[in-house]
């Protein structure tokens, strides 16, 4: 099986990808290099966007704010000498210089290490705290064994063994957050009620303290690009994430979620925090 089977297998694409077609003579041409295969495949089927919320993949298509894959010209700036001092790689257009194909939430850089022809390239994790990891393996092996949990890394936090991995395309999105009452339900019983009235669902992670209840739980449902957290706070939250076009579907599934709970929705508010007179009302940040 090939990395492309094997992370196919593993993480469904996007119906339609983000920043995922154009020409790659162009590309290739700018950055005076030719780019490896399982690369271009990556960009082609999963686009801009993320696997299970850490991990960001670049393409060089588009032109929105954080995209694009750039040589790396050296240690950030404002690091230290001693960082400096020890930053291993030569600098472009030198041979075996970095060239930044992703990065991570926790803003460590995914790189390439462009020594030899672009199928032998391997992948250097570069922290944000400024130490290295050379992996010899492409950009789609390494995603999808960091994916399974089978790559072992140092720098970079571990993929959660008990979710199903995933991938969200970056792509224009409503947020939308109800403050509801409490009810006559415990917060368990009101998740419970919440993802049964929006299922089928997938698990994106939780944490929860006991004895008292509360927590976090996030989830999508399957079959649509919508993200939910359940945040069993004071008041309690649902928060919302879903494409545009979705809205009037989404309020209906979540308005009926919210009446099987046995909650009154107190207040409706944007993505800033700011409050709605309205569900299908513009936020501030949507404008």
């Amino acid at each position: 099986m090939t990395a492309y089977d094997g992370l196919l297998r593993l993480v469904t694409p996007p119906a339609t990808p983000i920043d995922a077609h154009g020409d790659w003579t162009v590309v290739e041409s700018e950055l005076g290099r030719q780019l490896p295969n399982d690369y271009k495949w990556l960009v082609a089927t999963y686009g801009w966007g993320e696997f299970c919320d850490f991990l960001y993949l670049r393409t060089p298509f588009g032109t929105r704010e954080h995209n694009g894959i750039t040589w790396q010209s050296g240690p950030l700036r404002g690091s230290s000498e001693r960082d400096r001092e020890r930053y291993p790689y030569p600098l472009h257009p030198a041979p075996g210089a970095l060239l930044v194909w992703g990065t991570t939430m926790d803003a460590d850089r995914l790189c390439w290490l462009t020594e030899g022809s672009p199928e032998e390239w391997s992948v250097v994790v570069w922290s944000s705290e400024g130490w290295y990891e050379t992996h010899p393996m492409g950009a789609a092996e390494f995603i999808k064994g960091w994916a399974r949990g089978q790559v072992s890394s140092s720098l970079l936090v571990d993929m959660e063994p008990d979710l199903a991995p995933w991938f969200t395309a970056f792509r224009p999105r409503v947020h939308r957050c109800l403050q509801l009452s409490d009810g006559p339900f415990a917060h368990r019983e009101r998740l419970r009620l919440l993802r049964q009235a929006l299922a089928p669902t997938t698990d994106r992670g939780a944490w929860w303290s006991e004895p008292d209840g509360t927590g976090q739980d996030h989830f999508a449902t399957d079959g649509a690009d919508w993200l939910f957290t359940y945040d069993a706070s004071c008041p309690p939250q649902i928060r919302a994430d879903f494409p545009p076009e979705d809205r009037e579907r989404v309020r209906q599934r979540l308005f009926a979620a919210v009446e099987l709970m046995r909650c009154e929705v107190l207040r409706i508010t944007g993505a800033a925090g700011t409050p709605l007179p309205a569900w299908d009302a513009v936020a501030d940040d949507e404008e």
